[in-house]
């Protein structure tokens, strides 16, 4: 009995293995997807976008100045932007061709964040001005 029993045993230690053979095969899985989500940064079509536009290149260095002490993306957006989009600075979803080059540029290059802890660009200069990107989503 003892002997089946360590037969049994062994068996299921054998089928947990299997699984985590199988689990294994899925984080390898996850951190292709992750490589994949890489390239996919670059493949986007679209991006969820936020700015703050600036005439003037001291004020746009003050808001970035802002932004780099912690301020929220939004709050800053709204004392600094120029611009339309004084709702937080966002311009909603934008399609690759439907903005400046250069803007279009930064904004694809940027990874996803939030208003509280946004990963923005550096001043990207336009002909509208200068502008603070941030981008919220991508797909």
């Amino acid at each position: 009995m003892p002997k089946k029993a360590s037969t049994a045993t062994d068996k299921k230690p054998a089928d947990k293995g299997n699984k985590k053979g199988k689990d294994k095969a899925t984080a390898d899985d996850g951190e292709e997807k992750q490589t994949k989500g890489k390239g996919a940064l670059k493949a986007a079509t679209a991006i969820n976008v936020r700015h703050i536009l600036c005439e003037k290149h001291s004020k746009a260095t003050e808001a970035l100045e802002k932004i780099q002490e912690g301020q929220s993306f939004n709050k800053v957006a709204q004392e600094y932007s120029e611009d339309k989009a004084k709702a937080g600075g966002s311009l909603g979803w934008m399609t690759r061709g439907s903005m400046v080059g250069a803007f279009q540029d930064a904004a694809f290059a940027l990874t996803p964040s939030t208003v509280d802890k946004p990963v923005v660009s550096s001043l990207v200069k336009t002909n509208f001005g200068y502008h603070i990107i941030m981008v919220e989503g991508r797909r």
